[in-house]
């Protein structure tokens, strides 16, 4: 790992642990040349994933690339950033579980709309817009009529009223 300060390649790991969602682990590094502390967060990539775009062409599997896309897509909405995160890592797990290495940028797309879906409907319909590339207002009306007549899910049940318990009469 390269120092940012100085740009030596002999930097040392002192501390090692995993982040708070197990997601990637967290090393605290020094580098011997400047003595420059700085903390790096590296993911466990279980296989090398291709994109296969509709041209045909390949190219390697961006994680950044997808996560700046499902920002844009939930520009100034209300969304937790570590709800970004976990929606991002599941849509990697799966794609890293389901096939073989070569991912069609189709099937990147839907499983994102599937996430946007459950966390915010307005970031649903700005990514489906650009992913199924919109010409006109009545494509937007159909997405919204999917949300529509979608049944909403049922609110959380409220929590069994606790019992006080009575002072006994003596």
């Amino acid at each position: 790992m390269r120092c940012p300060y100085c740009g030596g390649l002999d930097t040392q790991v002192k501390d090692s642990r995993p982040t708070d969602d197990s997601a990637s682990i967290r090393r605290r590094r020094v580098c011997p040349d400047c003595g420059g502390r700085f903390t790096t967060f590296e993911r466990v990539q279980l296989r090398e994933l291709m994109v296969v775009k509709k041209s045909g062409r390949r190219a390697p599997f961006d994680r950044d690339k997808l996560m700046r896309s499902v920002q844009v897509a939930l520009r100034k909405r209300t969304v937790e950033p570590e709800r970004i995160e976990r929606m991002v890592n599941g849509v990697v797990r799966q794609l890293e579980s389901q096939t073989d290495g070569d991912i069609p940028t189709e099937r990147i797309g839907e499983l994102v709309m599937e996430g946007l879906k459950a966390i915010d409907d307005v970031a649903y319909v700005r990514f489906a817009s650009v992913y199924r590339n919109f010409r006109e207002a009545r494509d937007f009306n159909a997405i919204v009529g999917e949300l529509e007549a979608e049944p909403e899910a049922p609110p959380p049940a409220p929590a069994p009223a606790r019992r006080r318990k009575e002072p006994q009469a003596s």
